[in-house]
């Protein structure tokens, strides 16, 4: 976050409510410590007797995620000229989170992309 700071005071305070967001989110779920042998982030579906959502589920949920995000991020500029938000600094944090997310998606899809074709070039 240091780093990020010397570059840009705005990209500095993305990172750090982002971070804030995310330990506000594993506060609120509370977090049950994992069983011993348990892998963490592993869900146990004999304790807990729900089924844990899969890959494609949790990827289309972080997508609609990060959509909305950019869709709100995309109005708020309009917002502010409306006179509906006062903050400037509200509205520029808003948007470069919103780009991080975007960029983060991104790598993530060209991480995947890349492992398909990766198993793709493997011989059977």
């Amino acid at each position: 976050v240091e780093r990020i700071g010397r570059q840009s005071a705005l990209a500095r305070e993305a990172v750090q409510a982002a971070i804030k967001q995310a330990a506000e989110r594993v506060s609120a779920s509370h977090v049950s410590a994992p069983e011993p042998g348990v892998l963490p982030g592993a869900a146990s579906t004999a304790t807990s007797g729900a089924q844990a959502p899969d890959f494609a589920q949790a990827l289309e949920a972080g997508l609609a995620r990060v959509d909305q995000q950019v869709h709100s991020a995309e109005s708020m500029p309009l917002d502010l000229l409306t006179g509906k938000i006062d903050d400037f600094h509200q509205i520029a944090v808003q948007l470069k989170s919103a780009e991080l997310s975007f960029k983060f998606a991104m790598e993530i899809r060209n991480k995947l992309v890349d492992a398909y074709r990766e198993i793709m070039r493997m011989s059977v």
